[in-house]
């Protein structure tokens, strides 16, 4: 056997019994604010102090709800650490703490939570992979509009920026993620009995983000992620009688900014639904080489090129005037089964009657196996 064989053997091995030490994570997801996830992990909390498992509190934000803020009585918690940032007294949560008390399992809220400058890891996620590391297990809660992939997407439907995200791959990461779902008119009878927020606040987010379409919008998202988590869990971990293609796929950019966003975000989220790798290819034509491309346009491709990186795609750049070909290549050379690109300014029949680079690409495409989004 080839020592390059052997090499590859114990890295398996290794990935392997990293995997067996590494903690369990369970998230609890929901639509929005108020639907019940913290409840519901110290609710699990209790039952498993009661059956004789290790578990600690690492942190919990019950944003003085009382039916919620009730349930701590009993539970065991690692006391926070307090921080002085620009002359305020703040709280973290005690990563060191956590670690060296190293119990069954913590319980982490808000886990798209921003810390504090200074801190071991700037995301709240990125403390909750160090814990799964060491061993500890870990049940956490985020809501659905914390998803990076989904942020513009949710920024439309609530017309709120979200600023704190959490990578789709966290969720990947996951071995069980729970649903808490209530109805539209459920949510908005919590809101006004006071149970999200004080009753001062109650009338604005009636106004804003509690209105029955945006609520029944972000359910639906809600209800699809877990439910494409269990269909992912489901691939892996139950043989398939026939071996398929698997699926993988191609975000063709432009150094289009906008339209180029639109691309990797919906291609990055199909990747995720069928839990499969994906590239994202930028042919660059001599007519956008480095001394003849704008600055701008050259800075919001590095951006693009970025945000691709931390969705979890692989970023290919090559130079042609053949993008047609290129672009058929690397479908070909990396056994992509789906191609992606934006939706063209022209109408469609426009497109295939004057744009030959688009008409040359269906042409191609209709001769292999592969398919053709076009996202809007």
């Amino acid at each position: 056997m080839k020592t390059e064989e052997k090499n590859d053997e114990v890295k398996t091995f290794i990935e392997l019994v990293k995997k067996s030490r590494r903690g369990k994570f369970k998230i609890y997801i929901g639509m929005s604010a108020g639907v019940g996830k913290t409840y519901r992990m110290l609710q699990e909390a209790h039952a498993l102090l009661r059956n004789g498992i290790d578990i600690q509190i690492g942190y919990i934000e019950t944003h003085n709800r009382a039916e919620t803020h009730s349930l701590l009585a009993g539970l065991p918690i690692i006391p926070r650490r307090k921080i002085f940032y620009k002359g305020k007294e703040m709280e973290e949560m005690d990563l060191s703490a956590i670690l060296n008390r190293h119990p069954e399992v913590v319980i982490v809220d808000e886990l798209a939570h921003t810390n504090v400058e200074g801190s071991k890891n700037g995301k709240r996620w990125q403390d909750v992979l160090d814990i799964l590391e060491a061993g500890i297990s870990v049940i956490s809660a985020v809501n659905i509009q914390h998803l990076e992939s989904m942020n513009q997407e949710i920024e439309e439907i609530t017309g709120t920026p979200i600023t704190e995200r959490i990578p789709d791959k966290v969720l990947e990461l996951t071995d069980e993620i729970v649903n808490i779902d209530l109805t539209a008119d459920e949510l908005i009878d919590r809101l006004k009995e006071g149970k999200i927020y004080d009753k001062s606040k109650v009338d604005i987010a009636l106004q804003n983000f509690f209105q029955p379409d945006k609520i029944l919008q972000l359910r639906e998202l809600a209800l699809k992620e877990v439910a494409h988590h269990v269909e992912r869990k489901i691939d892996i971990e139950i043989p398939k009688q026939i071996k398929l293609r698997p699926e993988k796929f191609l975000a063709c950019i432009s150094s289009n900014a906008e339209t180029a966003k639109v691309v990797i975000r919906k291609t990055a989220r199909l990747a995720s639904y069928y839990r499969s790798p994906w590239i994202v290819l930028y042919v660059q034509s001599s007519s956008e080489s480095g001394n003849r491309i704008k600055l701008d346009k050259q800075r919001h491709l590095i951006n693009n090129f970025k945000l691709a990186t931390e969705l979890g795609g692989e970023v290919v750049k090559i130079k042609s005037d053949n993008v047609t070909q290129t672009i058929m290549a690397i479908a070909e050379e990396r056994e992509v089964t789906t191609i992606c690109i934006g939706k063209p300014h022209l109408s469609l029949f426009q497109v295939i009657l004057r744009t030959a680079v688009f008409n040359e690409l269906l042409k191609k495409i209709a001769e292999t196996a592969t398919d053709l989004v076009i996202l809007s």
